[in-house]
């Protein structure tokens, strides 16, 4: 099974919706195998967003993921990564699907309510940056008997 990072955003905690959104996961089979809040900081997120030093919206996208704890999890199933991209919408939320968690729950192109990670190396990456070896859980789900076909259980 495949592993993928989420970020719950300040603007998911502040409007309440921490709740829908770890729903719409497990309702799709996926299992929660890390979970924590946090309040990030500066060193963690020049390490998360490293990518966008430099770009002009860096300071604000930092000001704004330290307004408020994150929820972070760890996901995993059979195609995780891109299963979690696909329910989490584009990241501008005015051109997300509707169906999707951005495209339903928000408008913004910055308090889009979800960070995904955007491949399994991305997520491995993020994974050991927010999560230390003894928090990351193993354990079996029943539904998978009646959610996945024999073979993809191997």
């Amino acid at each position: 099974m495949e592993r993928t990072f989420i970020i719950l955003k300040a603007d998911c905690l502040l409007r309440g919706m921490i709740g829908e959104v770890i729903s719409r996961f497990e309702k799709k089979g996926l299992k929660i195998v890390a979970v924590k809040m946090m309040k990030l900081d500066d060193e963690i997120l020049n390490k998360h967003y490293a990518h966008h030093a430099g770009k002009p919206f860096f300071k604000r996208l930092v000001e704004f993921m330290v307004l408020a704890p994150v929820v972070c999890l760890v996901l995993e199933g059979k195609g995780a990564v891109s299963v979690v991209r696909k329910m989490s919408g584009v990241t501008n939320s005015r051109e997300a699907e509707p169906g999707t968690i951005r495209g339903d729950l928000s408008l913004s192109m910055q308090s889009n309510i979800i960070h995904a990670s955007d491949s399994l190396e991305t997520a491995k990456k993020e994974i050991k940056l927010y999560f230390k070896d003894g928090e990351l859980f193993n354990y079996d789900l029943p539904i998978y008997k009646f959610q996945y076909a024999n073979d993809e259980l191997e």
